[in-house]
This record gives C-alpha cells, sequence and structure tokens, in this order.
C-alpha cells in the first residue's frame, strides 16, 4: 500500500499504524472540534475527524491517502472530552468508574474529492475504583490528552477495566482492523 497521510498527533494512533505495519507520515492542522448539537455521537466523532482531513488536505494539496481520527468517550449522555486539569481528569474517571460508557472513534479517509467514514464503538466497563487510586493515576500518567482522562493500555485499564465489547485498539484510539480494510477497499 502507499504512503499515507496520519492527521493526528497521536501516540497511540501512530504506534497502532506502526503495528499494522503501514506507511505512513504525519501532517496535522490545528483545527475547530465544535461541532452542531443536532449530531448522534457517532456523527460528532466523524464530524471532528472530516474537519482534520480536509484542514490537510487544503494544506497539502497532497494526492495521497489521509487518514484522520477523533475518538470521543460518552458517559450517561454525556460526551467526555480531554481534562482540562487534574481535578476535572479526577471528575471525569469518577464518572466512569462501576458503569460501562462508550468509546466512539469517527474514522475518515480521503484522498481529493473521495471520502469514506465510519465510526466505531465500543463498550468499556470499569471496576469500583477507590479515591486513592484515581488520584495515583492521575498523579502518576497525567492522562490530560485523553478523551475521557484514561488510556487503556496504562495503569488505570490494568487494574480498572472489568470488560470490553468490541474493538480493544478503538478504545487506544483506533479501530485498526477496520482501518485496514477501510483502507484497502478505498484503493480497490
Amino acid at each position: 500500500m502507499q504512503k499515507i497521510i496520519l492527521a493526528s498527533q497521536s501516540p497511540r494512533r501512530k504506534q497502532l499504524l506502526e503495528w499494522a505495519e503501514i506507511d505512513f507520515e504525519v501532517n496535522v492542522v490545528e483545527t475547530d472540534e465544535s461541532y452542531p448539537s443536532s449530531l448522534t455521537d457517532e456523527e460528532i466523532a466523524i464530524h471532528i475527524a472530516k474537519n482534520k482531513a480536509k484542514a490537510v488536505f487544503e494544506k497539502s494539496k497532497s494526492n495521497k491517502i489521509i487518514l484522520a481520527a477523533d475518538t470521543i468517550v460518552v458517559c450517561d449522555d454525556q460526551i467526555l472530552g480531554k481534562p482540562s486539569d487534574q481535578r476535572d481528569a479526577i471528575r471525569m474517571i469518577k464518572m466512569l468508574v462501576g458503569k460501562t460508557h462508550k468509546v466512539i472513534t469517527g474514522v475518515v479517509i480521503q484522498s481529493g474529492e473521495k471520502v469514506i467514514s465510519f465510526a466505531d464503538v465500543t463498550e468499556v466497563t470499569f471496576h469500583q475504583l477507590t479515591d486513592l487510586q484515581i488520584e495515583f493515576y492521575v498523579t502518576k500518567y497525567k492522562p490530560y490528552d485523553k478523551a475521557g482522562a484514561y488510556a487503556i493500555q496504562e495503569w488505570i485499564g490494568v487494574i480498572g477495566i472489568k470488560s470490553v465489547n468490541g474493538d480493544f485498539y478503538n478504545v487506544m484510539g483506533l479501530p485498526v482492523s477496520r482501518v485496514v480494510k477501510g483502507l484497502t477497499d478505498f484503493v480497490s
């Protein structure tokens, strides 16, 4: 497969593409992550990813395939983005403990005017965690760049996740097997 452009700074997305042995370069343009209030949760993630892909396309004018993604966490019908600080991260994780929430990644694959998009949804259930455990995680791992204030592949995922229903890698930030299928379909 030809080299693609990853429109993301996420170290996790980079790592997942490397594991899938996809040749890529990173090209990121700062984009607005607001969205119309009428969108569903899945449409929100796709909308933000489309804005990322469009911004990179307009800047680069490249014919290369652009891959953009955005992950959101939804708990009790509330979207949890990236926490603003330690206190916000602790608040978010306390919302998640003992409950099931959705992790939704919107994916956009674009080359020129050709665009495909989809959303992948994974349900994650947390065990009950103590305040001390939550504070330890936030203090040590500083999950301020992560939707929902946690990374499943870190300590909190190892000790705090009760179950995952869906694609584990989607929770890390990219449903890799669906992306590979999408890229394959896109070029054929």
